[in-house]
């Protein structure tokens, strides 16, 4: 019996396309593997190339490779055990005195 998919972690080279907005309605990036690879939790993604810069008021589209490294069974099952947890961090609560509108 082989433990690889229980405890090992694959790599995956996949040409991908990436998509920056610098705009005054967005800023972001976005990134589409073009062979239609799907990332899981616990997966890592590293995209390939040279750092891009953005003028503001602009969105332009890289070409690129990127490595995914597959996470393993175990690693999977922690991430979505612990994912709702670590979601919780990115939430902002705030009470005051005063109602917002």
């Amino acid at each position: 019996m082989s433990w690889l998919p229980f405890f090992g972690r694959r790599k995956e080279e996949v040409p991908c396309t990436v998509e920056i907005n610098n705009t005054f309605d967005s800023l972001g990036a976005h990134v589409r593997f073009d062979n239609g690879a799907v990332v899981h939790p616990g997966d890592e993604v590293v995209v390939h190339g040279a750092p891009v810069q953005v003028p503001y008021g602009e969105t332009q589209t890289f070409q690129r490779m990127a490595t995914i490294t597959r996470a393993s069974w175990l690693e999977r099952a922690w991430t979505r055990a612990t994912g709702d947890l670590e979601f919780m961090e990115l939430c902002e609560f705030s009470f005051s005195e005063r109602a917002t509108l």
